[in-house]
């Protein structure tokens, strides 16, 4: 859990900087390709296949592909389309599809983290509907296509890891994969996509992307899917709508942007609720059966 909230806290900063700095002004496919490239040069010196466990290499290419690559092309190109305020709105979905996703990798239902999941997306909502503008249609589908993939890309990491048995060692010595399979996504989008009139034109920009990819993808990632393997899927799930509250929070204090405080208590206590809904879902479910079966 320590590393999901330290990240949280991490990426609540950067989405900050991402609509303050980048978008509107930097490529959105050259922003992604930057922050890959140098996350790259965090984990390729570190890259040792052949440490590990079969058939990890290939699920790392794939994780990164959907986690980082379509996640964070989808990301951006909507910030062209929507404030800030509307892509927090959007995202509040993406615990109901880690929830749902790890059901169908575990080829079973459970309702707890199903319901846990839907009160964090509640709480989400309270804390930042403020509704929508006219272009919020396609600004919305590219948003529930960027929740899918980093939904679909953090349960299929997690599940990498425990049926592989991957050390702590071994995630490290791997890890330059994830990266490599976001890069086979985000080159080709940059190539035949991309503005090359669109580039970072102040130092600070530049700043802004060395931070976002040395830090927060680079790290970030690392220590999010690190903490994604040590929860359960409706911890993981609720915890991606701390990132509202946190970015709130963020936008308050830095930015001196308004933000209204009731409204964030209350729906930061309905996602804490959810989460401790969560903890306390299979305790519930054990009492309920042994009482049935006493009772039988």
């Amino acid at each position: 859990m320590f590393y999901l909230i330290a990240v949280t806290l991490l990426w609540a900063i950067s989405f900050s900087l991402i609509g303050e700095y980048l978008a509107g002004q930097v490529d959105s496919y050259f922003a992604v390709l930057t922050r890959i490239l140098l996350a790259c040069l965090l984990f390729l010196p570190l890259l040792r296949p052949r440490r590990l466990p079969r058939h990890m290499a290939g699920g790392l290419l794939l994780v990164g592909a959907l986690q980082f690559g379509i996640t964070y092309i989808c990301l951006y190109l909507s910030f062209e389309l929507l404030s800030v305020p509307e892509v927090l709105l959007f995202t509040i979905f993406t615990p109901l599809y880690v929830a749902l996703i790890d059901n169908a990798l575990r080829r079973r239902f459970s309702i707890g983290p199903v319901v846990a999941t839907l009160l964090a997306v509640l709480g989400a909502a309270i804390i930042r509907y403020d509704g929508i503008s006219d272009a919020y249609i396609k600004g919305f589908l590219l948003l529930q296509l960027a929740n899918l993939a980093f939904a679909a890309g953090q349960v299929g990491y997690a599940h990498l890891i425990r049926r592989s048995g991957a050390t702590v060692s071994q995630q490290w010595a791997g890890f330059g994969l994830f990266f490599i399979g976001a890069l086979v996504v985000v080159l080709p989008a940059w190539l035949l996509l991309g503005d090359p009139d669109r580039m970072p034109a102040t130092a600070l920009q530049w700043g802004v992307l060395g931070w976002l990819g040395l830090v927060a993808s680079g790290l970030g990632f690392f220590f999010w899917n690190r903490g994604a393997t040590q929860v359960d899927a409706g911890t993981l799930g609720i915890m991606n709508n701390a990132l509202i509250p946190a970015g709130l929070l963020v936008n308050l204090l830095i930015w001196n942007q308004q933000a209204d405080l009731l409204r964030l208590g209350l729906g930061g206590a309905v996602i804490g609720l959810s989460l401790w809904l969560n903890l306390r879902w299979d305790q519930w479910l054990a009492r309920i059966r042994r009482s049935a079966s006493t009772g039988l």
